[in-house]
């Protein structure tokens, strides 16, 4: 392998190489210090004269007499069936003390697009035990569905009652989680690695861990690794792979510090304008493809700065993805948890995977009748505010009841509650028969008479 020491410029974390021979984009790179301690980087760019070097690591120590050794290889993962139970760096290292993966095979990160007519049509529920998503929001197998939060609040938390509770029942086709976590804290990381090895649901998840202090570069490929071993274990082991990444706010983030040191014309607040594209790059590798078993589906979340939802990313995230989860700062000052606000929050796939032979048939109408019902008392609360509770109607209080009910028990429920989308369902018809039949709008006749409670105690006699 030949080696040059052409180093003409550092910035960041780029080096720029004037070029000496052909080289390829994403083209694996050693750089060999004074020292003889090597580090690696990949071609970010490639022109006549120049060759811009990322490097996964520091730039500390790199000079104009650091040798390049281009490999004429790029990034590949390394795969294999004894990756289920193992916690990674998020360039792909073993973090939990185990030996390196034996690998079965080692696959481009970079992946490839879903041929369209190939791709299968999502339709199969999964369980995430979490009310206000299955029973309102409801994940579908083979979906990309993001949740937007905030910074403080819960999402973390969110994250990983997801990764130990979902399932898809009564299924007994194999089920894994890839977790996927950008520039977290060391606090957050022993958070992480605590819950996962105190509930056992490392035992079938993958789970890659990107810290804050490491290089900004590293947080590039995290995803990239992570939805590699999804594929694989989706379309080559048939698998059915939850992907939760968090926080992807930290992976533009890390785009936004590596187009500055390129000294790119920036797009919107900073960001490059490839950001859309390069978002679509990764969510769009969820699916399922038809002629195989399993899927990849995925879940995203990603902290709204400022809380401002038309934010270029969370704003660039929604045309991408097929709905998404709002995490909602004043549930969260009420001491609710999960503080999952319904209203602004819409799952665009949910009927594809709900209703009878998936959930059960009432659930369509008992989700949109709570909908309707929890709207209207959110909408009485601020007439509240203005004209007081003793003006409202019997019918308006009892709207602005509800809303109280819903929040307090049907949002809120324990970190280590796992509801079954059967008891969501019931807890549903519960809160709904404090409301007058009459107002049950949404709902028919038959299907009051089969589920709401007073009906279902007549019928057993109780």
């Amino acid at each position: 392998m030949k080696e040059y020491k052409t180093v003409t410029q550092i910035a960041g974390p780029l080096v720029f190489v004037e070029k000496t021979e052909p080289v390829g984009y994403q083209e694996l790179v050693n750089l060999v210090l004074y020292d003889g301690t090597e580090k690696r980087g990949q071609v970010l760019d490639t022109s006549d004269d120049i060759v811009v070097v990322q490097v996964f690591e520091t730039t500390t120590g790199i000079g104009k007499d650091t040798g390049i050794r281009f490999t004429g290889e790029t990034i590949k993962m390394p795969v294999g069936r004894d990756m289920l139970g193992r916690i990674l760096s998020g360039a792909g290292k073993p973090k939990d003390g185990g030996p390196d993966i034996v690998p079965e095979k080692r696959l481009e990160i970079t992946g490839a697009a879903i041929n369209p007519w190939a791709r299968g049509s999502p339709r199969q529920f999964i369980q995430t035990g979490i009310s206000t998503i299955d029973a309102t929001n409801t994940l579908v197998r083979g979906q990309k569905l993001p949740i937007f939060s905030g910074s403080g609040l819960p999402h973390n938390e969110i994250a990983l009652q997801i990764a130990r509770q979902a399932k898809v029942p009564g299924s007994d086709e194999p089920f894994a989680v890839v977790f996927a976590a950008m520039g977290i804290t060391k606090e957050e990381e022993n958070q992480f690695m605590a819950d996962f090895e105190r509930t056992g649901a490392l035992e079938h998840a993958v789970v890659f861990l990107n810290l804050a202090d490491d290089p900004a570069v590293e947080r590039i490929i995290t995803p990239r690794l992570a939805l590699t071993t999804a594929e694989y274990l989706a379309f080559e082991l048939d698998y059915h792979v939850l992907v939760i990444l968090t926080d992807m706010t930290n992976y533009c983030e890390a785009l936004r510090q590596i187009g500055a040191a390129r000294e790119e014309v920036p797009g919107r607040r900073g960001y490059p304008g490839y950001m859309y594209t390069d978002l679509a790059s990764i969510y769009e590798r969820a699916g399922i493809i038809k002629g195989k078993t399993g899927s990849v589906t995925q879940l995203s979340i990603l902290t709204m700065p400022g809380d401002d939802i038309t934010h270029p990313i969370p704003d660039l995230s929604g045309y991408i993805t097929e709905g998404q989860i709002v995490v909602n700062r004043d549930l969260h000052r009420k001491g609710i948890y999960p503080p999952i606000n319904v209203l602004p929050s819409l799952s665009r796939l949910m009927n594809l995977g709900i209703g009878k032979g998936f959930t059960r048939e009432d659930h369509k109408k008992v989700s949109d009748q709570m909908y309707a019902g929890y709207a209207e008392g959110v909408d009485l609360r601020g007439l509240v505010a203005i004209v007081g509770k003793d003006a409202l109607s019997d019918r308006d209080r009892g709207f602005l009841e509800f809303a109280d009910l819903f929040e307090n028990r049907f949002v809120r429920q324990g970190h280590d509650e796992d509801r079954t989308i059967a008891e969501s369902l019931d807890l549903g018809w519960d809160l709904l028969s404090n409301l007058p039949e009459e107002q049950l709008v949404r709902i028919d006749r038959e299907t009051i008479e089969k589920y709401h409670p007073k009906y279902r105690k007549a019928s057993t006699g109780a």
